[in-house]
């Protein structure tokens, strides 16, 4: 699914990354675990998130993910923001509850790692 359709069916506003709007996703994984995001990698999966604070964007950068939707209102900062587009991140913020968010991209086709 492209981006710019999970985007579509989160209702989420797109912070950084538009160039990318285009790329195909399969799967998405959804934690506050950070220790559990590091070992998706081989997958490439969206991340769906509610920890929004500057490690989320430095383990997703050790973990060779570049996507990541924040859930539950979450508004990262301008210095999370630029860290993100210094790593070629796309960032996005949902309103909705991670499970509401994981629900919908299942039903939509995104596969799960698990």
């Amino acid at each position: 699914m492209k981006l710019k359709e999970i985007a579509e069916l989160l209702n989420a506003k797109v912070l950084c990354g538009e160039s990318r709007m285009e790329e195909d996703f399969n799967y998405a994984f959804a934690s506050d675990l950070m220790s559990d995001v590091l070992t998706l990698g081989e997958h490439n999966p969206v991340i769906l998130t509610g920890l929004c604070n500057i490690q989320t964007i430095r383990t997703c950068e050790m973990g060779c993910l570049d996507v990541i939707i924040f859930v539950r209102k979450k508004k990262p900062s301008p210095d999370i923001i630029e860290l993100a587009e210094d790593n070629d991140m796309v960032l996005m913020e949902c309103d909705y509850s991670m499970f509401k968010a994981s629900g919908i991209l299942y039903q939509n086709g995104i596969l799960p790692i698990y």
